[in-house]
């Protein structure tokens, strides 16, 4: 195991300078000049000239992304265009914002998705089986940000059930531990600031959650069809064992590997829609960061935060590759 972990931590190697190279040449390729974005448009043509060889825009785009990589292996991810801020101190705090986010919406996903999937299979070809089979291709076919403005509509403007925006209420004010608001909460032991901070993140997180929602639904369902034919499971009903159990013990247990696998590939869709869903809750994460930046043209930004979102992606799908020698002991890494 320990040989087979440390193979695939060497091969993200080229796959991450992939990734960099990538970003690094398709930001440029975007129309706008973020001097020009930065100084204004009635700004002189020697001082754009100025501010370009100042930040290195002049030269090759080859010696920008050498010095850029440079930089990196430093733990420097640049400064800002537009602020002149550093970019790992600002992700720093956005990146807390959105794992949280993104980690809430996965668990609801998961929770809500499987349990549908296993009632559909218990349940085959019955209203429970062709409600839930409806509402998961609904669900996939769904814009999310569709959905955020809708649920925003009814349950933040007409309603006023949960918050439209923000992690919580101006009136609060918290001290930051480790950027993650509910932990940061439980920290400070105020109760009353940690179920403002839940209510703000429940409406934002179920809007993300339908990212995995339908598809585990689908996946689960299929996979424990086929898992309730086998042998094991029929033999596990003659001994008389628990209906909970022989499903949740033994044929949940063996229909677990596709979806765990599905579940880290969706990593990149979750990742992707919480882009959208930062910005249309004004949530301030990596997705609204990075949206802004985009706008912006502020390179800087934009190459951290895609380089920071691969790299998490290939580690979560490590994990995963990990995890399957524990789901299913068959399985053995040499």
């Amino acid at each position: 195991m320990a040989q087979y972990i440390a193979r695939r931590l060497i091969s993200l190697i080229p796959v991450l300078l992939g990734v960099s190279i990538v970003v690094f040449s398709l930001i440029r390729l975007i129309p706008g000049d973020p001097v020009i974005i930065m100084l204004g448009e009635k700004a002189r043509v020697e001082d754009i000239e100025r501010v370009r060889e100042e930040m290195g825009f002049n030269r090759p785009i080859t010696v920008q992304y050498v010095e850029w990589m440079g930089k990196i292996l430093r733990g420097d991810l640049g400064k800002s265009i537009i602020n002149r801020t550093s970019v790992m101190g600002e992700l720093k705090t956005r990146l807390a914002a959105t794992i949280e986010m993104v980690v809430a919406g996965m668990i609801l996903g998961m929770i809500v998705g499987i349990a549908i999937g296993i009632l559909s299979a218990l349940r085959r070809n019955t209203w429970l089986d062709v409600v839930s089979t409806f509402g998961a291709l609904l669900g996939v076919s769904m814009p999310i940000y569709w959905l955020a403005l809708i649920l925003i509509y009814a349950f933040a403007v007409n309603r006023q059930i949960f918050p439209p925006s923000a992690r919580l209420d101006v009136a609060f004010t918290l001290e930051r531990h480790t950027g993650f608001m509910l932990i940061d909460t439980l920290l400070d032991g105020d109760m009353a600031l940690f179920r403002n901070a839940v209510w703000h993140l429940l409406l934002p997180s179920i809007v993300l959650s339908t990212v995995i929602m339908p598809i585990l639904a689908r996946l689960t369902r299929a996979s424990m069809l086929e898992v309730l034919q086998q042998d094991y499971v029929r033999t596990a009903r003659a001994k008389g064992l628990a209906n909970r159990i022989v499903v949740i013990r033994h044929a949940l247990k063996n229909a677990l590997l596709p979806i765990v696998t599905v579940l880290g590939l969706q990593l990149g869709g979750l990742l992707g829609g919480a882009l959208l869903t930062e910005t249309i809750f004004s949530w301030p994460g990596m997705g609204l960061w990075t949206y802004r930046a985009i706008q912006g043209r502020d390179y800087p930004i934009v190459q951290g935060a895609v380089l920071v979102s691969a790299t998490i992606y290939v580690f979560v799908n490590l994990l995963v590759d990990i995890s399957y020698a524990y789901l299913d002991p068959r399985i053995r890494y040499s």
